[in-house]
């Protein structure tokens, strides 16, 4: 379709706002589809009063209780599921954590392993260090680390410190890699930086600790089956192939940036599964350019549910949030920066918050237990 134009309008978006204005984006597909720019004398956050089913909603999963060892389902619908997922530190000489298993040879301590028939299964790695034991080698993982497990790999953690893990699961098909598109192959991130799985040193851990496990715990639709072994599950001694767990961690992220302008949040695209995007937001340089918007625009959310983890940093284009809290905005609601964001922009030159975005295409339902957790006047923090 051909673009047309009235009133008092910007040639390029994001650019050349007049003084005293706002813009507001409208578009479809997220980002990708029919676009235009409205130059408003108002945000659109400009309301008193919300009363429905649409408003924003921000959650504290830091008072979450602990379920340690489960995931606690938060959002899900029928492409993906989002869990809170807390590990305890793992102790080979605690009871807590091993089970005792009648073999041959007697009593033998085994960690419990994991296999998801339901989907593929993204870690993001908000607490904690530790290892997964894999089937095709052993994973290490840390703050910031994304934890990549195909569907029905079976793995185990082993907790070095206590950990938390924001936990993505995609039900209709794997994760790819976004379409770089003119940038190339290379851009954002170079597959070369992911974290394989190695398998020599799995079995070489698995001497040092004497880490075994007997036991597999499998979901499928939703129910769990158990699986009992007589000898360990992780005895690979060879493999080749294309499909296989891999971690990737947001230092190896290198953020798409545009000196001039602002460039849409579908930039920052991590991975990308059937109905939903996983996105990535670094810290980068802001835009230099003198007329050039700095913060993230006014947009409606026409098609997509938009939920925001936030990992680490200052989140200066939202108010009163800190590492652990968690955001949704559903689709047809109309958001933006809040006021003070606007306010400060103009004496930053860098943003320094990390935070994980899930874009879906189907509506999120929510699971009650974000009830007790939820700030319930988060929508009024738009208004002056």
């Amino acid at each position: 379709m051909h673009q047309y134009s009235q009133g008092r309008f910007t040639t390029q978006g994001h650019k050349g706002i007049p003084e005293g204005h706002f813009e507001e984006e409208q578009g479809r597909k997220g980002f990708f589809g029919p676009v235009s720019h409205l130059i408003k004398p108002e945000p659109s956050t400009r309301w008193t009063n919300i009363e429905g089913s649409l408003r924003p909603h921000l959650y504290d999963l830091v008072e979450m209780a602990k379920n340690h060892g489960h995931w606690q389902r938060i959002l899900f619908n029928s492409d993906v599921s989002i869990s809170n997922f807390w590990l305890s530190k793992t102790d080979l000489k605690s009871d807590q954590f091993l089970k005792g298993i009648q073999t041959a040879n007697g009593m033998a301590p085994s960690i419990q392993s994991l296999r998801n028939a339901d989907g593929d299964t993204l870690y993001f790695t908000h607490k904690g260090r530790g290892e997964i034991f894999t089937e095709y080698g052993l994973l290490n993982y840390e703050p910031g680390s994304y934890i990549n497990i195909p569907k029905c790999v079976t793995h185990a953690f082993l907790a070095a410190e206590e950990s938390q893990f924001l936990v993505i699961e995609s039900k209709t098909s794997f994760y790819r890699e976004p379409d770089r598109g003119m940038v190339g192959r290379n851009a954002f991130y170079d597959p070369a930086s992911f974290g394989k799985p190695n398998l020599d040193l799995m079995h070489e851990r698995k001497k040092q600790t004497g880490f075994q496990s007997l036991q597999v715990e499998v979901k499928k639709f939703e129910t769990k089956t158990r699986f009992d072994y007589s000898s360990c599950l992780y005895d690979t001694v060879g493999w080749k192939g294309d499909f296989f767990p891999f971690t990737l961690h947001i230092r190896d992220l290198m953020p798409m940036i545009s000196a001039r302008v602002h460039l849409p949040p579908s930039a920052h695209t991590t991975f990308v599964a059937n109905g939903f995007v996983v996105c990535t937001f670094l810290p980068r340089p802001l835009e230099s350019d003198a007329d050039a918007l700095k913060v993230p625009f006014y947009h409606q959310n026409i098609d997509y549910d938009e939920v925001l983890f936030y990992h680490d940093g200052n989140f200066f284009s939202r108010d009163n949030l800190h590492a652990g809290m968690m955001t949704l905005h559903p689709a047809g609601f109309p958001h933006g920066p809040h006021p003070k964001a606007i306010k400060n922009v103009t004496t930053k030159t860098h943003t320094d918050e990390v935070a994980v975005m899930v874009d879906t295409w189907q509506p999120l339902k929510s699971e009650t237990v974000l009830d007790k957790v939820e700030v319930v006047e988060y929508w009024k923090s738009w208004m002056k």
